[in-house]
């Protein structure tokens, strides 16, 4: 996260090529106030931030000021070797140190432009740096009370500011785009301790969606009691919900398919028209073995049944499988190709007359027609 915190330059002298060389002190220990709405907090108004000295002081954190940029004004983006050149106007001058409670910073203005506007009273330094925000209630080792500490800090850049406004919670890099900037509490009030801090005893923080607000204690039970039966409410009907969605597609897998049976079934002309030839062929070699034999309503199977029945008897297809039952078919049939039965012949073929008979036919014949020519022969 990116914060500003900012104390006024303090030693400036000029060096014989025109640069500006000053003193300056930044980033302390103790605790500093941010609006919450800055810190990620908007349900907190003020939010107590704490800057233990073993991580001001950390080694990491003091050689990261060692030649930061200085800038004037915050930029709007992170001061980079991309960008340096066009936001620096000078550095950080030699190695950062602890003084008392704060990190010594002795630096040089290398710009003209900026070193005059320093000269016409623009003299407040805001740092800005980045660090690592803690979330957790806690008590520093002089008894003032905390919402969240401030580790692994690290320098960016430091920034020439106007003096802030006025104000009873004047803005210290008032203005600042870069991060968040903590604010002087001049109400008067003595520092928040963990004796005085009443409302801290009765208050807690707990998690409402996305948000985190503070409610009496008395009321957590209650408010966690409903956020677990809102949970299980929830879960219930998601699980109902999917059980719904399972039927369904289960309901839509099963009529697919029945879909799918359906149209195994339906036959194209081509299979339509075998299939009815292959009944008419089956028809044919069964009035060949029984001429009187029903097939009508018949299946396949029913009409070989019947056929085998009525040239051998019942006893021939009692208790008998469908195997045994074609096999027995196929022989009548087969001895039927062998001795055709001359009433099926004389249904296939007609009648045709042979020998004497055809003869004595085609006499007759001639004879009728003679007679009927005879009244030529009078006349």
């Amino acid at each position: 996260m990116q914060f500003t915190d900012a104390v006024a330059v303090s030693g400036a002298r000029r060096t014989a090529d025109g640069y500006l060389v000053a003193e300056a002190r930044s980033v302390r220990t103790g605790i500093q106030l941010y609006a919450g709405s800055e810190v990620g907090k908007p349900e907190l108004s003020v939010v107590r931030v704490y800057r233990p000295a073993d991580q001001v002081f950390a080694d990491a954190s003091l050689q990261s000021f060692t030649h930061a940029p200085v800038t004037m004004d915050h930029p709007a983006e992170a001061v980079t070797a991309d960008n340096w050149k066009q936001l620096a106007v000078g550095e950080v001058s030699t190695a950062a140190k602890k003084d008392g409670e704060w990190v010594h910073l002795p630096l040089i203005l290398k710009d003209a432009a900026a070193i005059d506007e320093v000269a016409s009273g623009k003299r407040e330094l805001s740092a800005g740096y980045t660090c690592e925000l803690v979330w957790g209630d806690g008590v520093t080792p002089d008894g003032e009370a905390f919402n969240a500490t401030q580790t692994n800090i690290k320098i960016n850049h430091l920034a020439i500011v106007d003096k802030a406004r006025a104000g009873s919670k004047a803005r210290i890099g008032d203005g600042a785009v870069w991060g968040a900037s903590p604010f002087e509490d001049q109400s008067g009030l003595a520092p928040i301790t963990k004796e005085k801090d009443a409302m801290s005893d009765t208050l807690k923080t707990v998690v409402l969606g996305d948000k985190a607000v503070q409610v009496a204690v008395s009321d957590v039970a209650a408010i966690d009691a409903f956020k677990a039966d809102a949970a299980k409410t929830l879960s219930d009907a998601k699980a109902a919900h999917d059980a719904a969605i399972a039927a369904k597609d289960a309901d839509l897998a099963k009529k697919d398919a029945e879909i799918d049976a359906l149209k195994a079934k339906v036959l194209d002309e081509k299979a339509l028209d075998a299939k009815v030839q292959a009944r008419a062929d089956l028809i044919t070699v069964a009035k060949s073995i029984a001429k009187d034999v029903k097939t009508e309503g018949l299946t396949d199977a029913a009409i070989r049944k019947a056929v085998v029945s009525a040239k051998l008897g019942d006893a021939a297809v009692a208790d008998k499988a469908d195997a045994y039952i074609d096999a027995r078919f196929d022989i009548l049939a087969e001895d039927a190709k062998k001795n055709p039965d001359p009433f099926a012949a004389v249904v296939r073929d007609g009648v045709k007359p042979t020998g004497d008979a055809h003869t004595q036919a085609d006499d007759a014949w001639n004879k009728s027609v003679s007679d009927l020519n005879a009244w030529r022969k009078e006349a």
